[in-house]
């Protein structure tokens, strides 16, 4: 069994460098206040319900629009949408690869933003939309014309998706629907949301859910605040639907197997941003270990510490073996149907995210106060990637599918 990168993969990092340089960090530099000890406050507008600064978005939006015209924001998409077909496994280790490069407009935190585009929604448009919806939404997706929110979360309900209380019924050609998302990521920005509502069975049945693309101008579809989270700024809206209606149309994939949807976007996010979880990680380990070599203090480097050495070995021992399960987990999504490996990506997942919150909490620990403060990057990286031990699915919830695959109970 061969571990080393394929000669291709190890080619396409040392180009996509080249291209950082050449048309990233000229521009990253133009407008450092969004990297640097300012960046929370720059990026967030605070008297705006803590949504992220126009201009800051904006940003992020040249930055795409010069990776799309370089051949890389749609590098895992297929050809058929300009693409070039990147399979699970590269987009693995390309996001590693930009993570642990550190904090840059080249592969920023917020909505994981990157040169190498994540296009979930892509995917389940591909995949569960009609022909005439493929037409209407998927370049538009790309290219940020359109932009789809996604509404699972309800104030009552997370993890337990099943027991969603939103409802849709027919009432003719039509959909009405009624309840509340909460945490509805993306919807400060997008057209749509994609709300998830019960359209048949009982509470707790995984069938009878049905996924609806709601424009947000929809009458009765109101945004009472956004919630101030752990990270700022904040994309995560408290969304209230009251008689929304929507034609029959709005309906994607197959009337009562929404949760279908919903599962091939965790799926397809889940892997890439445990590699980015774990690019993360490794970016603190080996800043870590750098600053304890050149710092001195009692007349030595603080490096010859045991008590520094070890937390450290452990972590990039751990670092390791996450990524070797993160890239086994991609190669499985590739091979296999999306459920079939559900329980592999969980593992990648939910380890991967720990790691990253282990790493940075080391390196603030090492750096001393410097690494408390903001102006190194270990409390952006902490708070940022601390959201993915609740939002990816709890890792309670991803724990618990694992020993479903384990102990075979459960839906498989």
């Amino acid at each position: 069994m061969d571990f080393d990168l394929p000669q291709y993969l190890k080619d396409l990092l040392a180009e996509m460098d080249a291209f950082i340089e050449a048309e990233i960090k000229p521009l990253e530099r133009e407008h450092m206040q969004y990297f640097d000890h300012r960046r929370e406050h720059a990026r967030t507008d605070w008297d705006n319900g803590g949504v992220p600064r126009r201009e800051w978005e904006e940003l992020l939006a040249e930055m795409r629009r010069r990776a799309d015209r370089a051949g890389w924001l749609r590098y895992g998409l297929p050809s058929r949408f300009g693409g070039r077909d990147g399979s699970n496994l590269d987009m693995a280790v390309i996001r590693e690869h930009l993570a642990a490069k550190g904090l840059g407009l080249h592969n920023d935190l917020q909505d994981e933003s990157s040169i190498v585009g994540n296009f979930p929604t892509v995917i389940m448009m591909d995949r569960f939309g009609t022909e005439e919806q493929k037409k209407e939404w998927i370049e538009p997706l790309i290219t940020g014309e359109r932009g789809l929110a996604f509404g699972l979360t309800e104030p009552n309900h997370g993890s337990d998706a099943t027991w969603l209380e939103t409802r849709a019924v027919r009432d003719g050609d039509s959909w009405i629907i009624n309840g509340a998302k909460r945490f509805n990521t993306g919807v400060h920005r997008a057209t749509h949301d994609l709300v998830f509502a019960r359209t048949s069975g009982e509470p707790g049945q995984a069938h009878g859910i049905t996924a609806f693309l709601v424009p947000i101008d929809s009458p009765g579809f109101t945004i009472p605040y956004y919630w101030w989270t752990f990270n700022m700024p904040t994309d995560h809206a408290e969304v209230e639907l009251k008689d929304v209606r929507v034609p029959a149309d709005a309906v994607l994939g197959e009337v009562d197997r929404g949760l279908e949807v919903g599962q091939t976007f965790l799926h397809e996010n889940r892997i890439r941003q445990a590699a980015s979880s774990l690019g993360a990680a490794q970016y603190c380990i080996n800043r870590a270990v750098e600053y304890a070599k050149q710092r001195v203090v009692f007349g030595k480097p603080l490096a010859v510490n045991q008590a520094v050495q070890w937390p450290l070995v452990e972590l990039q021992t751990e670092a390791q073996m996450v990524r070797l399960l993160v890239r086994y987990a991609a190669t499985e999504l590739d091979r296999n149907h999306h459920m079939e490996v559900s329980d592999k990506v969980s593992m990648a997942n939910y380890r991967a995210n720990r790691l990253v919150c282990e790493a940075a909490d080391r390196a603030m620990q090492i750096f001393g106060g410097v690494g408390y403060s903001r102006h190194e990057p270990f409390e952006h990286i902490y708070r940022h990637h601390r959201r993915y031990r609740i939002t990816e699915g709890a890792e309670e919830i991803q724990i618990r599918r694992v020993a479903q695959r384990l102990f075979g109970f459960g839906r498989r």
